[in-house]
């Protein structure tokens, strides 16, 4: 079975509230075993619109990832993630 994927780029605008956010996500996480590949750290952007903030996030499979999207505890934290960030986001399936 392939795995599904998160892939988003984020501009935070408002860093004072976004760990609002990221503590809100958890329990989605957790509840679809979420496994972060890349969450933040150091990058170099080499062609195109660029992020102050990367995200990897691996699901077992790409129906999981997208049930954790649309989950209502994922979208309760959207909520703080649109107030505080932009992003460019897509679900995506692994080879």
């Amino acid at each position: 079975m392939k795995k599904g994927y998160w892939m988003g780029m984020v501009d935070v605008t408002d860093p004072d509230n976004y760990p609002k956010y990221i503590e809100a996500n958890k329990a989605a996480f957790d509840k679809y075993g979420a496994n972060f590949l890349v969450r933040a750290g150091q990058y170099s952007n080499q062609e195109g619109p660029a992020a102050n903030r990367h995200v990897v996030i691996e699901f077992k499979d790409y129906a999981t990832a997208v049930a954790c999207f649309h989950s209502p505890e994922y979208q309760a934290a959207l909520k703080l993630r649109r107030a505080y960030a932009t992003a460019h986001f897509a679900i995506v399936e692994g080879v």
